[in-house]
């Protein structure tokens, strides 16, 4: 149950039609994991810890460089070396002191992937390389937990829903290829980041209509946002076997 602190806070959004405190209660019992505390990480998590998401558990292993400054807005000058987890923490219990924030300094692998994801109501993929985003794929589809998938790059982005089984999941459409050292624009992470957001939001208080198999793409160069329809793959490794009918 939010406060009448909390209440001051959320202000803005309780007046929201068909929103209220009823609404908000949702939002603050809800637990989000946050794969990266990068680029996208940085609005996800500064958006839902802004909005009162109860739990944001946020898991990144590497820590603040110079280079990451023009677009992981979580972090500043002041955390060059540390660990992308203690600054994220430290910034967003700022922002929000009602929330809780568990932290994982570690990086995801096939062995503690389940147990990191584990208590999550839904996951986001804030990471930039595709080895990982496979594997936490994997557990969405095991586990059954939506996931928002985005992929950024110089000035355009991506963003899909996944609800396993009624969606395609990222084995179903994205090619397994590995880029490193991609150049970006800052704000293409802030814009693509927020659509992650917006897609938890909408998905926790059940307002709007979730990417489910729609991918919508971003070119930031032209302003233009197009989305393409997108399908199961019944021959799927991963979320091919799926029975819809036992969801």
């Amino acid at each position: 149950m939010i406060s009448s602190h909390e209440m001051k806070l959320y202000k803005k959004q309780l007046g929201i039609n068909g929103w209220g405190k009823q609404i908000q209660d949702k939002i603050k019992e809800t637990s989000v994991f946050i794969a990266g505390a990068g680029g996208l990480g940085s609005p996800v998590s500064l958006y839902l810890a802004a909005a009162g998401i109860g739990k944001l558990i946020i898991c990144d292993n590497d820590r603040v460089e110079h280079s990451n400054l023009n677009r992981q807005i979580l972090h500043g000058f002041n955390d060059i070396k540390r660990f992308k987890t203690d600054s994220a923490s430290d910034r967003l219990k700022e922002l929000n002191p009602y929330i809780e924030i568990k932290l994982y300094n570690e990086k995801i692998t096939t062995n503690n992937s389940i147990n990191l994801v584990s208590g999550a109501d839904i996951i986001v993929d804030c990471l930039d390389n595709f080895h990982t985003r496979f594997i936490i794929n994997e557990v969405s589809v095991k586990k059954r937990i939506p996931m928002v998938h985005a992929g950024v790059a110089e000035m355009n982005g991506q963003v899909t829903f996944i609800c396993p089984p009624e969606t395609a999941c990222l084995e179903c459409f994205m090619p397994k290829k590995s880029k490193r050292g991609f150049s970006i624009v800052g704000a293409t992470a802030g814009i693509i980041g927020s659509i992650q957001a917006m897609e938890v939001i909408k998905y926790i208080t059940g307002t709007g209509v979730n990417l489910k198999n729609r991918l919508l793409i971003f070119d930031g160069k032209n302003n233009r946002f197009e989305s393409i329809n997108l399908f199961r793959n019944p021959n799927c490794k991963i979320c091919g076997k799926i029975d819809r009918r036992s969801q």
